[in-house]
């Protein structure tokens, strides 16, 4: 291959060691590499799940991010820690203004929490060649929060993720050129690379294709006959070529939909689920509101118990766009009522709004009463933005089946 007319960028791929974990470890004052440290969603529910393990309790217990709490060994020297996600945001925001003064911010790509690229190009006078400016933003963030980091570097961001996926989490900093690909990268199995998943790896191999060193030997032609633009992509990711930004405004600002959903903490009855589908309803209403969108598709997926399996996900579309709650709400309990088998217990619901219009495409009839219930609607807004999100809330949300302020207490479903 060929690589003279691509694009050589000095690009850092940045992960945090089991981040969850190293910042509870470090409140606790001890040493994340060391302690056996596990942190659970919720304490309180032995379901729960096991979001971050420390590296120690990962190597000695082979605890994982799919493990339960119930699951946890009964080893005195294991360490629970409740979830606040809200430290770990706040963590991750810091770490992303200490690397803002080693490059500009339209230079900086946070993929997650605790994973970020970053572009170097230019710093050599500061700091040396990419490997010296990796090794200087390590020790600074070690130093600043006793974090320890995982950096890939490479001439693309896809070189810079995959090398710190498949090398760095051993070595510390692991660095992958155009021209190492065919040694660090080829003799990997396929899902062991970044992008491709347990039912791409499937179809791969049903192909011959095990190792990535097959993907980039195997026709283009029939990989774009099998898989279209992805099979495409995957060809040339296997030779190590990535054409994606590496600078520039990184944030999705095209929004397709307004939808909430929820992992319930207890079977539902179909009696009880209004309240529930109610409370999303008012929180996807509320953030297209404060878009200026109005949507005339209302989708709702309902999701069963284990013990029956099953569900169900129908929409429906409406005759103007609407973000009034008791609209999207009605069309919604119609869905249900409509589709529901009538006995199963319910576990997971979502409520989303999409086939959006901007508020002032939708046509107001002058003999119904529309624009009152939008203005009722900006007005609660106004109270749970000024005094926080429970300030004002239906009826309904007060009873035992309303998830609204469980869910005020917390962040990406887990506790803040």
């Amino acid at each position: 291959m060929d690589y003279s007319s691509y694009p050589r960028n000095d690009v850092l791929c940045i992960d945090m060691r089991s981040f969850y974990a190293s910042v509870e470890a470090v409140k606790l004052g001890l040493d994340p590499m060391t302690v056996q440290l596990a942190v659970v969603g919720d304490t309180n529910r032995p379901g729960s799940i096991v979001l971050a393990a420390s590296p120690t309790l990962k190597k000695k217990h082979g605890i994982s991010n799919v493990s339960r709490f119930f699951e946890l060994p009964d080893d005195p020297e294991i360490v629970i820690a409740p979830a606040h996600m809200a430290d770990y945001l706040e963590v991750s925001v810091e770490i992303t203004r200490l690397i803002n003064q080693y490059v500009p911010r339209e230079a900086i790509h946070q993929y997650s929490v605790d994973e970020v690229w970053v572009t170097v190009n230019g710093l050599e006078k500061q700091f040396g060649n990419r490997r010296g400016v990796a090794a200087a933003i390590k020790q600074e963030i070690l130093e600043n929060f006793g974090i320890t980091c995982s950096i890939g570097i490479g001439d693309n961001k896809f070189l810079a993720k995959v090398v710190m996926d498949l090398h760095a989490k051993k070595a510390g900093i692991a660095e992958c050129r155009y021209e190492d690909v065919e040694k660090k990268l080829w003799p990997f199995p396929v899902q062991y690379i970044w992008g491709i998943g347990s039912r791409m790896q499937r179809n791969l191999n049903r192909m011959g294709i095990v190792k990535l060193e097959h993907l980039a030997n195997f026709p283009l032609t029939n990989l774009k006959k099998r898989f279209g633009i992805m099979g495409e992509q995957l060809y040339w990711h296997a030779w190590g070529v990535d054409l994606s930004p590496v600078f520039g405004n990184f944030t999705k600002t095209e929004q397709k939909g307004f939808g909430h959903g929820i992992s319930l903490l207890r079977d539902y009855s179909g009696e009880e689920i209004a309240a529930c589908v109610l409370d999303l309803c008012e929180e996807a209403c509320r953030r297209a509101r404060t878009a200026g969108k109005g949507g005339r598709t209302v989708h709702l997926g309902i999701a069963y118990s284990k013990e029956t399996g099953g569900g169900f996900s129908r929409s429906r579309s409406v005759s103007l766009p609407t973000n009034i709650t008791m609209d999207v709400y009605g069309t919604a309990m119609q869905l249900f009522h409509e589709f529901y088998d009538g006995i199963s217990k319910i576990r997971h619901v979502y409520v989303t709004l999409d086939n959006l219009y901007d508020n002032g495409e939708t046509q107001l009839d002058l003999f119904d009463d529309k624009p009152k219930k939008k203005d009722i609607g900006f007005v609660m807004d106004a109270i749970r933005d000024k005094y926080g999100s429970t300030a004002i809330l239906r009826a309904t949300s007060y009873t035992d089946a309303g998830i609204t302020f469980d869910r005020s207490h917390k962040i990406g479903g887990h506790q803040a």
